[in-house]
């Protein structure tokens, strides 16, 4: 019973990064007991894009043959300027991006990923999902750690090797242990996502046909916003996502924002373009917010993964990506290293952190030329203009190309 309970593994948020490190642990033989705030798993967001780098390790398992059938492989990342719809920048995707990284690149609803997800969660007996659950105290002791859970106005304790923290940039688990250990809020970026989701067959769907690729991932780069647009859901929908500066508005995956900030960012820009952005409203204000925690892990036997530990803005379209890298590699340290769990912990986070700050600077790069004007605008388009798309590709090899490699301790 004690190595029993040594060995399960506790998790606390069933998003994305929750769901595959469920998975990720119950593959290398861990018991794991999952615990979901919400009554129902309703995926909060619209479309996301999955690349290589994600996909290999959802291949692994086996959640990328249940996503493929609503997924849509696009065959390019096209960059076009959002006064003159003018081709920029192409990078190749498609058939020659998966020879290339080994893996496809996926445009896919959030709703999709998540269900596909689900679905392999449930077919592990070694996984127990329990929704309606909140984890509102930790214990610790020097071989493991109890988490008390809240279900249907009842504490029950429930104790582990591990507990991890995968409930998301407003993460209850890190705010309550904030005042032990130090941990940081999350932070509002100054940023506001307006997303929307229109049925290709509809007005606003049509509209983006005429001016973006139909099955390419679109951005329209322009100085007071950008705009992302691809097929999701077999490809009757368009997923679209403006970005914009804005107010701090409530706290929560949506909220309400004056939809003149959108409609006065896109001043200036073609015709055609201001006229998908009237067609697509109502938009729905997501307010993005970061965390830049100093530390992810407690050598007690805690770990936070995904946008608990390191939520980021989505200009590089790594958020979903960084989650499941960080749930398959904390599972595998810690099968790996079973004797030494505390240390596996350490050199977990010791190995994503330079990767998760590169991913952040490249980000923050994005964002700098994307919304770049003037004398800056002109030498991005001189310089995207002369260079080859298989440069541009080659450029994310280290973004896509990541594998997960091996660790020997010595």
């Amino acid at each position: 019973m004690a190595e029993t309970r040594s060995r399960q593994i506790v998790i606390a948020g069933a998003g994305i990064a929750g769901l595959t490190a469920a998975l990720a642990f119950a593959e290398r033989g861990f018991p794991v007991k999952l615990f979901e705030q919400a009554k129902q798993l309703e995926a909060a967001g619209a479309g996301l894009q999955l690349s290589p780098n994600a996909t290999r390790i959802l291949r692994r398992l086996g959640v990328l043959d249940r996503l493929l059938p609503d997924a849509i492989r696009p065959q390019a990342v096209v960059l076009k300027d959002a006064r003159s719809l003018r081709e920029l920048a192409r990078v190749p995707l498609g058939e020659a991006g998966e020879k290339r990284w080994g893996a496809p690149y996926l445009a896919a609803h959030r709703a999709d990923l998540q269900a596909a997800l689900t679905a392999a969660v449930a077919q592990r007996p070694d996984i127990e999902l329990v929704t309606g659950a909140r984890v509102t105290g930790i214990a610790v002791d020097p071989q493991s750690v109890t988490a008390t859970v809240e279900i249907d106005g009842k504490a029950t304790n429930v104790t582990g090797g591990l507990l991890v923290g995968a409930d998301g940039v407003w993460s209850s688990l890190r705010a309550g242990l904030a005042k032990r250990v130090g941990f940081a809020a999350s932070r509002f970026s100054g940023e506001l996502a307006w997303r929307a989701t229109v049925p290709a067959e509809s007005a606003a769907g049509q509209a983006f046909a005429q001016i973006g690729a139909a099955n390419c991932v679109t951005t329209f780069l322009h100085p007071g916003f950008h705009m992302v647009a691809y097929p999701v859901s077999k490809g009757r929908a368009f997923n679209l996502a403006a970005f914009t500066k804005g107010e701090r508005i409530a706290e929560g995956w949506s909220g309400h924002a004056d939809p003149a900030i959108l409609s006065g960012a896109i001043r200036g820009t073609a015709t055609a373009l201001s006229r998908l952005v009237a067609l697509a409203g109502p938009w729905t204000a997501f307010p993005i917010h970061t965390v830049e925690q100093r530390r992810w892990t407690m050598p007690d036997g805690i770990a936070l993964i995904g946008d608990a530990a390191h939520a980021m803005t989505p200009f590089a379209a790594q958020g979903a990506a960084m989650g499941i890298e960080d749930a398959s590699m904390l599972a595998n340290l810690i099968a790996d290293f079973p004797g030494d769990p505390r240390q596996s912990l350490t050199v977990w986070e010791n190995l994503r952190r330079p990767r998760v700050e590169k991913v952040l600077k490249r980000g923050a790069l994005n964002r700098l030329a994307w919304h770049a004007k003037g004398p800056v605008a002109i030498a991005r388009n001189l310089v995207l203009a002369t260079r080859p798309a298989e440069k541009l590709a080659a450029d994310l090899d280290w973004l896509y190309g990541w594998e997960e490699r091996k660790v020997v301790r010595r």
